[in-house]
C-alpha cells in the first residue's frame, strides 16, 4: 500500500483538439478508497491508465509511495488492475490466471500456491480453480479479476469499471464485497466508475471530472449537499 500523487497530469492526444486531461492534481492517502467518476469520454479512464502505466503522459508527475512512476513499465510500478472486461486468459484454469504474474515474477512454488490459496479464500472461489473462464458466471469472472489483481499484493489497485457489466443484483452484492474487501485489505483503491450510485457507495473521496477537468474533489456527503458548480450538482443530484 502506498499513497498516491498526480500532480498537474495532462495527457494530449496528437488527433484531439483539447486535451483528454487536463492539470490534474490528486492526493490519495495510503489505504484510501476513490473514484473516478464522471461521464462518457471526460478522462476518468484516460488518467487510470496513465497510472497503471498503459498511457503515456504528457506531461506532470504520477508518483506512488514518493516514486515517481511516469516513466516505469506497468510490472515495475506495484500496481494491480482488474478490467471492465474481465482479460481473463481462456486456456487456463483459474488457479492458473492467478498464479501468471506470480510465475512471470520469478516467486517460488511454493509462496505462489499460498498466495492463490489465500486469495481464493478471501474472495470465496476456493470452487472455481480447476475451472476454466468459460465454465463461470459474470459475477465469477468479475471475482477472479480482482482476484487475479489483488494476488499481487499492489501498492495501488485500480478498478475500471469492474461492476458495470453485471445486472443489478450482482453488481449491489459485489459492491458489498468490494467494500468489505477494502476494509480488510487496506488497498490504496482507485475505481472508475460513471455510476453515481456506485460512487457514493464505495468511495471515501470521490473525484468528479469533466471534459479532462477535475471539478470537485472530497466525501461522498461533501460533494452530494455542497457541490463545487453546476455541472456536479447535476449530475450528482436528482
Amino acid at each position: 500500500m502506498a499513497e498516491l500523487i498526480l500532480k498537474a497530469l495532462k495527457k494530449v492526444y496528437t488527433q484531439a483538439q483539447s486535451p483528454a486531461v487536463d492539470q490534474l492534481n490528486l492526493a490519495v492517502r495510503d489505504g484510501e478508497f476513490i473514484a473516478l467518476l464522471g461521464p462518457s469520454g471526460c478522462g476518468k479512464s484516460t488518467t487510470l491508465r496513465m497510472i497503471a502505466g498503459l498511457e503515456s503522459v504528457t506531461s506532470g508527475e504520477i508518483r506512488i509511495g514518493n516514486k515517481l512512476v511516469n516513466d516505469l513499465h506497468p510490472k515495475d510500478r506495484g500496481v494491480g488492475l482488474a478490467f471492465e472486461n474481465y482479460a481473463l486468459y481462456p486456456p487456463l484454469k483459474v488457479r492458473d490466471n492467478l498464479a501468471f504474474n506470480l510465475r512471470a515474477h520469478g516467486l517460488a512454488a511454493k509462496e505462489i500456491n499460498r498466495r492463490v490459496d489465500e486469495i481464493a479464500r478471501t474472495l470465496q472461489i476456493q470452487e472455481l480453480l480447476d475451472l476454466k473462464p468459460a465454465a463461470l458466471s459474470s459475477g465469477q469472472k468479475q471475482r477472479v479479476n480482482m482476484a487475479r489483481a489483488m494476488v499481487r499484493r499492489p501498492s495501488v489497485l485500480l478498478l475500471d469499471e469492474p461492476l458495470s457489466h453485471l445486472d443489478a443484483r450482482l453488481r449491489v452484492e459485489l459492491r458489498t464485497e468490494i467494500k468489505r474487501l477494502h476494509a480488510e485489505q487496506r488497498f490504496t483503491t482507485v475505481i472508475v466508475t460513471h455510476d453515481q450510485l456506485e460512487a457514493m457507495a464505495l468511495a471515501d473521496r470521490i473525484a468528479v471530472m469533466n471534459e479532462g477537468v477535475l471539478q470537485q474533489f472530497d466525501t461522498p456527503l461533501e460533494v452530494f449537499n455542497h457541490p463545487a458548480n453546476e455541472f456536479v450538482a447535476g449530475f450528482l443530484g436528482e
